[in-house]
C-alpha cells in the first residue's frame, strides 16, 4: 500500500458523467398547463461514470500519477465531467474533445417523499449510436502512445458498445503489452478480444467469452476451469471475479480461489468492479504479487459496496483499516 504512492496509472476507458436528481414530491403541485405533477429537484450532484470511476477509484488510492485517454463531446456534460476529474488531479490532457460525438451521461431522478422510501424513475441516458471517425481514433492512438511512456501500468475500461476503445485501439493496446507495458483490462462485451496482458472479467462475461451459456450456479472448480481456459484461449492471465465468492486468479498452468469476507446487508453493488479494477492494478505495479492485489482488490469493493447510492471507492486508511480487522 505503501508503494503506491510510487505508481503512475494510466486509465484507457469509456468515461461518462453520472446525474442524480433528487425530488422531494412533497413540493409537487399540479401542473397548470398539463396533467403531470412534475419532479421538484431540491439537490443534484453529479460524479464521473463508466471509466471515470475507475479513475475515481484511483484518485482515493493516492498514486503518484493518473492521466486518462478518452473521447468526450464538446458539451456542457464534457465540461462538468473533465472539472470533476481534475479537482481529484486526474490528468485529462488526452482526454479529446470531438464534435462528431455526445458525452455519455446517466441522469438518474430521484423521488422521495412522506416516507423513507426513494424511488428511482428510469434512467436519461445520453449515449452515443455510431462509432468513432478515423480522425477521432487516430488521435486517441496518438494519444495512448504518448501516455504510455509515463505509466508503469494501463487500467482499460471497455464498457460502451460505441466507445472509445475500437478494433483498432484495442489492436495498440495489444500491441502495447506485447512490447512490456502491463495492461489489465476490463470489458463487458469483448474481452474475449484482448489478449497478451492481464483479463478481469465478472464470471457472466468469463463463461461467455469462452463460449458457455451462463445460467449462475456454477461450482467453484468450474469457474476456476473456465478462469484456466480463457488464460490459454487469449494467451493472457485471468482475474475472474465471483461476486460473494470472491474472485479465481488464473494463468495457462493453474487456478487459484481468493474468497471474499462475508457481508452482511445492506450493500450496494454499483461500481464494485471498478473499484476491483483499481485496486488491482495500483497494488500490482505497486509490486503485489497477483494472489495479494486480488486480496487488496477484493477489499476495496467491500468498501465501496457498504456506500449506499453511489458509486464508491476506497482510500489508503479504508483499506488498511478493514485489514486490520480481518
Amino acid at each position: 500500500m505503501e508503494n503506491i504512492s510510487n505508481v503512475r496509472v494510466g486509465l484507457l476507458g469509456d468515461i461518462c458523467l453520472d446525474v442524480y436528481w433528487e425530488a422531494d414530491m412533497r413540493r409537487s403541485e399540479l401542473s397548470r398547463e398539463t396533467p403531470h405533477y412534475p419532479l421538484p429537484i431540491v439537490r443534484e450532484r453529479m460524479s464521473p461514470g463508466a471509466g471515470g470511476n475507475v479513475a475515481v477509484n484511483l484518485a482515493a488510492l493516492k498514486p503518484k500519477s493518473i492521466v486518462a485517454v478518452s473521447v468526450a463531446g464538446d458539451d456542457w456534460r464534457a465540461a462538468e465531467l473533465l472539472r470533476l476529474m481534475d479537482l481529484l488531479n486526474i490528468d485529462v490532457r488526452y482526454v479529446h474533445r470531438s464534435r462528431d460525438l455526445i458525452t455519455n451521461a446517466y441522469c438518474k431522478p430521484l423521488r422521495a417523499g412522506i416516507s423513507e422510501v426513494v424511488y428511482e424513475d428510469p434512467r436519461l441516458d445520453f449515449c452515443n449510436y455510431h462509432t468513432m471517425n478515423k480522425h477521432d481514433e487516430d488521435t486517441i492512438i496518438d494519444a495512448l502512445d504518448n501516455a504510455a511512456g509515463d505509466i508503469d501500468i494501463l487500467c482499460v475500461a471497455d464498457q460502451f458498445c460505441y466507445g472509445v476503445i475500437t478494433e483498432r485501439v484495442r489492436q495498440r493496446v495489444i500491441e502495447l503489452a506485447k512490447k512490456g507495458l502491463p495492461v489489465v483490462a476490463d470489458s463487458r462485451s469483448r474481452i474475449a478480444f484482448y489478449k497478451n496482458m492481464i483479463l478481469k472479467p465478472n464470471e457472466l462475461e468469463g463463461v461467455t467469452a469462452t463460449g458457455g451459456k451462463y445460467h449462475g450456479g456454477l461450482s467453484l472448480t468450474e469457474y476456476a476451469q473456465t478462469a484456466k481456459a480463457l488464460a490459454i484461449q487469449n494467451d493472457a492471465e485471468t482475474v475472474m471475479t465471483l461476486g460473494a465468492n470472491g474472485a479465481v486468479y488464473a494463468n495457462k498452468e493453474k487456478a487459484i480461489h481468493i474468497p471474499a469476507r462475508e457481508i452482511n446487508d445492506p450493500i450496494d453493488i454499483c461500481g464494485a468492479g471498478d473499484a476491483f479494477l483499481s485496486g488491482f492494478a495500483a497494488s500490482t505495479a505497486a509490486g503485489a504479487d497477483r494472489t495479494q492485489a486480488v486480496y487488496i482488490a477484493g477489499l476495496c469493493s467491500e468498501i465501496s459496496i457498504r456506500q449506499i447510492g453511489t458509486t464508491g471507492s476506497a482510500s489508503h486508511e479504508q483499506i488498511l483499516q478493514l485489514y486490520d480487522c480481518v
